[in-house]
């Protein structure tokens, strides 16, 4: 994976998605998203456990809810199928990539909340 997305290809890739990342120092986390759709989310596996990824997952999931998503959706490996449950998702179907073994999932999300017109501020 490390070989697949090296800077280049995030730049490229930066081009149709938008690009999160989590510093202290440093990057220390990444995810990226395309509408309701989650991609390459990554965390510096010294780090895992600190609740970096599910900080990059609340924040693109309130970020899809303000776009009107009803849903998201991922990808996700085998070491990071877990991960995606505990925060909530479920399985959809599994396929094959060039990877590896992946996991489609799927989380609802709550719907916008929008203050009526005249608490709205201008």
């Amino acid at each position: 994976m490390c070989a697949h997305f090296t800077a280049e290809r995030f730049i490229e890739l930066s081009s149709s998605r938008l690009i999160y990342v989590a510093e202290d120092v440093r990057v220390v986390g990444t995810v990226s998203r395309d509408g309701n759709k989650v991609y390459t989310m990554f965390v510096d596996p010294d780090l895992v456990g600190r609740g970096i990824g599910r900080q990059l997952m609340q924040y693109i999931e309130a970020l899809a809810v303000r776009d009107g998503f009803d849903h998201m959706e991922t990808g996700a490996s085998i070491t990071a199928h877990q991960f995606y449950l505990k925060l909530g998702y479920t399985d959809v179907r599994e396929s094959e990539t060039e990877f590896g073994l992946n996991y489609i999932l799927r989380k609802p999300l709550p719907p916008a909340t929008t203050p009526p017109d005249h608490y709205r501020t201008r």
